[in-house]
């Protein structure tokens, strides 16, 4: 669980960031769910689109998807949301307790 600065740190960070996955009118899949954490494990924090046809708000997806990836929802704006997962093995963020 992150607590308000590190949410803010995150944010921050992410502020440059190009989206690098989108989701669409299938929603969310198995598939969606490998490559969210695939990505995380990669890259610590990401930055997703909800495109117009995704069956679901925003917050719904940005939700079931960290709960499927089981990592944190760091902001939901738009139709944008940023999602974080401490790697284990490619450790290279380092939050501010």
């Amino acid at each position: 669980m992150l607590n308000s600065r590190q949410r803010a740190q995150l944010r921050a960070m992410a502020n440059d960031m190009e989206t690098i996955l989108q989701i669409g009118k299938s929603g969310i899949n198995g598939n969606t769910v490998k490559q969210v954490t695939d990505a995380l494990e990669a890259r610590e924090l990401i930055k997703l689109r909800i495109l117009e046809t995704c069956p679901t708000n925003v917050r719904e997806t940005a939700d079931s998807l960290a709960e499927a990836a089981e990592c944190d929802v760091v902001q939901v704006i738009g139709s944008r949301f940023i999602l974080y997962k401490e790697s284990k093995n490619n450790k290279t963020i380092k939050l501010v307790k």
